[in-house]
């Protein structure tokens, strides 16, 4: 089975746009990890 041209970009497109959504959400889940555990966080010893 071989894709057509239109076929092609459309996957690709598909898979940019599922690959910033997956980006987005790691980088959400960071963002409100760091607020929950408040501003202390990075001044604790290690």
């Amino acid at each position: 089975m071989e894709l057509t041209e239109a076929q092609k970009k459309a996957r690709r497109s598909r898979s940019i746009a599922l690959g910033l959504v997956l980006a987005a959400l790691v980088v959400l889940f960071y963002v409100i990890t760091v607020v929950k555990l408040g501003p202390g966080l990075f001044d604790r010893p290690m």
